[in-house]
């Protein structure tokens, strides 16, 4: 099944209940239900995990940087199966959502209840959250391209290697860049999949934020 909206159906048909039962259960109006199912909304987090304990599955996990051991920060996702066993016996995917974020405000100490969450089979090993592409710099004429106005997950858990896309900060600045991580002769570059664009050089003092492991694009 591919998103979690199917796995609740399945998990309703398996336990005979009704939009108006879930409804009832987790406090809501049926129209509201209506909605989560048909995909023409999305619940907030708390409310998702309502549904999920309420047809046995296990809820997912939101853990604020006041919690975790890192400084600055948004979501991580731990101490969950990627996978459940539903009645049927079958394994099912298990579905993470993490805030998108905004360029200029990638250290926030909470993330407001109206920031938009999106979701994914990832889960992340450290703190995650989605950014959306800007600019031309990461779209490249053949290959690997990363055109403007994709989203992008970053996951602040992963080692930033040689080859792998990364959120770097400049030392002493709030600016941020979006960047392939390279390295020649034993010094690290920035460089961006457009040939058009510089490298620029990744001294000691760069910050790295995280690691670029997924890219959607929505219509």
């Amino acid at each position: 099944m591919d998103k979690w909206t199917d796995l609740v159906k399945a998990r309703m048909r398996e336990l005979k209940v009704t939009q108006e039962n879930l409804a009832e259960r987790i406090g809501v109006t049926q129209g509201a239900v209506g909605h989560w199912l048909r995909e023409e909304r999305e619940p907030k987090l708390r409310v998702l995990n309502q549904i999920l304990v309420e047809v046995g599955l296990p809820p997912l996990q939101m853990v604020f940087p006041d919690q975790v051991s890192e400084s600055n920060g948004s979501y991580t996702v731990s101490g969950n199966p990627t996978t459940v066993t539903g009645a049927d016996g079958l394994q099912h995917e298990l579905y993470f959502r993490y805030p998108i974020l905004v360029w200029g405000n990638l250290d926030p100490l909470e993330v407001a209840d109206d920031t938009p969450l999106q979701s994914t089979d990832y889960k992340a090993q450290g703190r995650a959250f989605w950014l959306r592409v800007e600019g031309d710099a990461m779209t490249a004429p053949l290959g690997l391209s990363v055109p403007e106005g994709m989203l992008i997950l970053v996951d602040t858990g992963l080692a930033a290697e040689p080859g792998k896309l990364v959120i770097a900060r400049s030392p002493g600045s709030t600016a941020t860049s979006f960047r392939q991580l390279s390295e020649e002769g034993g010094q690290r570059y920035l460089r961006p999949l457009n040939p058009t664009y510089p490298k620029a050089l990744c001294s000691e003092q760069c910050e790295l934020l995280g690691v670029v492991v997924q890219a959607l694009v929505k219509f």
